[in-house]
């Protein structure tokens, strides 16, 4: 019995001992894995100090090409084409001959329109005599009334066959000058559309080529009605040039291969109505080609300027939040802290974006690290683009 007491006792020994060491053991494992407090995290942000700059407005839109003159060349009278006196695909100089239409039958027509006229100057010469004789006889009663009006009367008949022969010589003598045909223009040439020997004319093919001035193209693009309405706002009167302001709205192209043409375009026309079924209306610019870079029947990027805002608040586009309640920016105040500021934001141009109302000239602004930021905030300052150096929240 007094064994098993002992055995017992020995157990229950071991038991608190046991437990005794387990506590130890969490007692310092809590003290070895207990969080140490952290220190408070400043979030680093770059700063921009707001500017003011002189801000183009652009506009971009679908522009096409055409050429300055597109002039058709037709044959104006019947006959068999006998000449082509042009390399295709030339530039032409303006009353170059270029095809010559078989001239025989229109030469044959001026020498007899020739000989009918020189037939009825000499029935005119005659009737002139005539009437010279009988007026001195009617004057001394040697010839009659009758006599005297039936001599006026040929002599005036001889005169209009005369002036009626001379009319149909000049018409005579175009028809023959139309067998050679000459360009009207200084511009590249098509090729030819009909063959040496066709019957071009009215009665056949009249089209023989064509001729196209382009050392100067026009751009024709279109605007919508809200954008002709912004640019009265502005008082951009498109189409008319203001000698009193600074610039004058002008445009630009891209290329196909996506660079920019080195010259520049003035719009000269806009349409004074708007197409019912777009919405939208017609502008016109003239630009020089002088490399024929510009082929006319192409697309391309047209740019518009539209306006020059002077002394504009901007700011870089990644900095400004835009969210479904406005557009946000967060402001660097003296001390150093973060202010979440709503700002009315103007046209974009480039990464640059203009901002009509809500901030200064002169303040900072964030312009990366954003997105860790709220209001109150205390910052750091790693870098500020605008005087190049970096601080540590010193002004």
């Amino acid at each position: 019995m007094a064994k098993h007491n002992i055995k017992i006792r020995f157990t229950k020994g071991r038991l608190i001992a046991l437990v005794v060491v387990v506590a130890a053991i969490a007692v310092a494992l809590y003290f070895i894995f207990r969080k140490q407090p952290q220190p408070e995290v400043i979030p680093t942000v770059t700063v921009e100090t707001v500017q003011t700059e002189d801000m183009e407005i652009y506009g971009e839109y679908v522009g096409r090409i055409r050429a300055q003159q597109f002039v058709e060349i037709r044959a104006r009278v019947e006959g068999y084409l006998e000449e082509m006196l042009f390399e295709e695909g030339t530039y032409i100089q303006k009353d170059q001959v270029l095809f010559i239409i078989d001239p025989k039958l229109y030469r044959a027509r001026v020498d007899k329109a020739y000989a009918q006229l020189q037939k009825d100057r000499a029935l005119e010469l005659k009737a002139k005599r005539d009437l010279d004789r009988i007026r001195p006889l009617f004057e001394q009663n040697a010839a009659s009334q009758l006599d005297l009006d039936n001599a006026i009367a040929s002599y005036e008949s001889a005169v209009s066959a005369v002036m009626m022969s001379e009319a149909d010589l000049t018409q005579a003598e175009m028809a023959l000058g139309y067998t050679t045909v000459r360009s009207p223009i200084s511009g590249y040439i098509s090729e030819r559309n009909v063959d040496i020997g066709t019957l071009v004319g009215p009665g056949g093919k009249s089209l023989l080529a064509t001729i196209v001035k382009s050392d100067t193209v026009r751009i024709d693009f279109s605007m919508t009605a809200l954008d002709y309405l912004k640019s009265k706002e502005r008082n951009v009167n498109l189409g008319h040039q203001d000698p009193t302001r600074g610039w004058n709205p002008y445009i630009t192209v891209t290329l196909a291969d996506g660079s920019v043409y080195p010259y520049s375009g003035l719009v000269d026309f806009a349409d004074p109505q708007v197409d019912p079924q777009t919405g939208t209306f017609s502008v016109r610019a003239e630009m020089p080609n002088p490399d024929q870079s510009l082929l006319p029947g192409q697309f391309t990027k047209v740019r518009l300027l539209l306006d020059v805002r002077k002394s504009a608040v901007v700011v870089p586009a990644k900095a400004v939040i835009i969210e479904k309640g406005g557009s946000y920016i967060f402001v660097v105040r003296h001390n150093d802290t973060v202010e979440r500021r709503l700002i009315e934001l103007g046209p974009e141009t480039g990464n640059k974006m203009i901002v009509e109302r809500g901030l200064l000239p002169g303040e900072r602004i964030v312009v990366e690290g954003y997105h860790k930021l709220m209001p109150g905030m205390k910052v750091e300052i790693v870098e500020t683009p605008a005087d190049g150096e970096q601080t540590n929240g010193e002004e």
